[in-house]
């Protein structure tokens, strides 16, 4: 999520409190070389694994990735957020990935293999309770990691009529669509047995999904029908250009603004892969170090890359060739078991940067953790 033309840039990082990390860190973006110089941090909330902001910049929004998950709000002010209230319970056990959709913040829960939906009032602020909480139920033949469902992210759809649920534990996709003040699952897509979904990245113009398997290295390429809300599995692509010499499990994946490219991150060989994108081709063009340990998630902003590496504890960035997609490494700062990287808009300094925008419809990445 970039926001161009209006104010300078900052980075909100999350990270897990249970494993030495400061919460929520905020970061003042350098124009042009998108460098990171930390402002503050915040940890009243525990394991803030994943992050979202508002369509306007001025509420985030993070999971408790605990063994009794929960989403909080925070208004962006300052050097730190400010938290908007208490916790809100997700009836649903470690929350690995949120996004906004619909009125409401969606929690895809990874212990307990759901995802659960909380209301988004006009001032955004969360609801003190869920809307709806989606059960999944089904299992893969990867044991130990697949004996029953796992939801392990949430996003909507580029037309935003329909959000997606990326589920490891069911090799599945499910489509979900708003009903009646709640929500309900549309269908459900199988993949590959065993491959073990993770994360979904759009092609921006064009009707495809990429889908990142962690079980199996690979991406799986389908193409993405608006209009009937379901997914047609394609072809799949190997993210590394050989067999991995060790552990090799990805874990984040993001498409370019203009189509042209794609990234994604592999813990274990701690790598990034640059694929180009010809519709349903993918081609691997070059793979280079994540400048740390455990790649968690990346993303991408005005042509800097940026990766969470959670177990070597730093934020690294890229600066990303614009002819050839690959990533050249510019720089890092310490930030003890980082989970995820996003960019928004500084505050305003004109309006204090309180909720006034409200939630919208927008778009958005402990004791229970996946591996």
């Amino acid at each position: 999520m970039a926001y161009v033309g209006r104010r300078g840039r900052r980075a909100y990082i999350g990270s897990f409190t249970a494993a030495g990390g400061r919460g929520i860190t905020t970061a003042r973006v350098t124009p042009g070389s998108g460098a990171l110089t930390v402002l503050g941090s915040v940890a009243e909330v525990p394991d803030p694994a994943y992050l979202t902001l508002s369509p306007g910049g001025d509420t985030l929004y993070a999971v408790s990735e605990t063994a009794e998950g929960a989403v909080a709000a925070y208004r962006v002010v300052g050097d730190t957020p400010e938290l908007t209230g208490p916790p809100v319970a997700v009836d649903g056990s470690g929350p690995v990935h949120l996004s906004l959709f619909a009125g409401h913040v969606l929690t895809a829960n990874y212990g307990s293999g759901s995802v659960t939906a909380v209301a988004v009032r006009p001032d955004g602020t969360l609801a003190d309770a869920p809307t709806a909480v989606l059960r999944h139920t089904g299992s893969g033949p990867h044991t130990p990691r697949q004996q029953g469902p796992h939801a392990h992210q949430v996003l909507p759809t580029p037309c935003g009529r329909w959000a997606v649920g990326v589920d490891l534990g069911t090799d599945s996709v499910r489509v979900y669509t708003p009903v009646d003040g709640t929500f309900e699952v549309h269908r459900e897509i199988a993949l590959r047995p065993g491959s073990g979904p993770r994360h979904l990245a759009f092609h921006p113009t064009a009707g495809y999904a990429y889908v990142l398997n962690e079980l199996t290295p690979t991406v799986t390429v389908c193409h993405w029908d608006a209009e009937d809300g379901t997914l047609k599995p394609l072809t799949e692509t190997r993210v590394l250009p050989g067999a991995p010499a060790g552990d090799a499990y990805p874990s984040g994946i993001v498409a370019s603004p203009d189509g042209r490219f794609l990234w994604t991150a592999t813990r274990g060989e701690d790598v990034l892969s640059t694929f180009t994108v010809a519709g349903e081709e993918l081609r691997l063009t070059g793979t280079v170090t994540c400048a740390g340990h455990w790649p968690r998630a990346i993303t991408e902003a005005e042509g800097i890359l940026y990766v969470a590496n959670e177990r070597s504890g730093d934020v690294s960035w890229f600066a990303l060739d614009p002819d050839t997609g690959l990533p050249l490494y510019e720089g890092s700062i310490e930030m003890p078991a980082a989970s995820c990287v996003l960019i928004g808009p500084e505050p305003d300094p004109e309006s204090g940067s309180g909720p006034g925008s409200g939630p919208g419809y927008g778009h958005a990445s402990g004791p229970i953790r996946p591996a």
